[in-house]
């Protein structure tokens, strides 16, 4: 059995591409109007602003400064930066680094351990029918529902303090024992240069069927034959 501690801030005060593959494995719970929901993280990306590591990141929200969108991967490490994706989704982020330095951990994709017929009925309310119990929670915009955390009222929730926001609360435990297989390579579908080889920065369990598929961005596929 894999054994669990609560995350501290000081585990999220590293950058987002160091902190990232201590996520895989880890459990997400949110509870959202009375029901909860238990997630393990499969598949994680990093990401980071303007300043943050020793190169832009030209994927990220914060590359090019705080805005009012982007304020939360701004902030203190342990908060959740939840945002609207293509005016539809809301996906979920673990923000990492010292206050003042910009990042996040996209949450990409998760197996629901508790609390199944919960985010099932979330994603057939927002989403129509689902499939298989493999796809309830792969992709981000697909963990976003089956968690329940919504832009933007939920934005900033924090899962360290564990503080009601909205009416929820999210708290995350890691493994006591990092992973010791963990897979990485370019980011899905994030576009141009960002979404290529020369940032390897999506982190995945291989092998798990929760594991969304990779496409390339916009523009990611040309820009990457530049750097092989």
């Amino acid at each position: 059995m894999n054994a669990y501690r609560a995350v501290t801030r000081h585990d999220l005060l590293a950058l987002p591409l160091e902190v990232a593959p201590l996520l895989l494995g880890a459990r997400l719970t949110t509870v959202v109007a009375g029901e909860t929901v238990v997630l393990r993280l499969t598949e994680v990306e990093a990401y980071h602003g303007l300043g943050t590591g020793d190169r832009a990141d030209p994927g990220s929200h914060a590359r090019s400064g705080p805005t009012r969108r982007n304020a939360t991967m701004w902030g203190e490490p342990g908060h959740l930066y939840v945002y609207l994706s293509h005016g539809i989704h809301s996906c979920v982020n673990v923000v990492c680094g010292p206050d003042g330095v910009a990042g996040g951990i996209l949450l990409r994709a998760g197996e629901v351990l508790e609390g199944v017929e919960i985010a099932t009925r979330r994603r057939v309310e927002r989403r129509g029918v689902v499939r298989t119990l493999r796809d309830l929670a792969r992709g981000p915009g697909r963990l976003g529902d089956a968690v329940g955390l919504r832009h933007p009222v939920h934005d900033g929730i924090d899962v360290v303090g564990g503080e009601p926001l909205a009416g929820a609360v999210a708290s995350l435990e890691l493994l006591v024992d990092p992973l010791g297989e963990v897979a990485a390579g370019p980011r899905v579908g994030v576009a141009g240069v960002a979404g290529t080889s020369a940032f390897p920065w999506r982190f995945w369990i291989p092998g798990d069927p929760t594991v969304s598929p990779f496409r390339w961005g916009r523009g990611a596929e040309e820009a990457g034959r530049t750097f092989r």
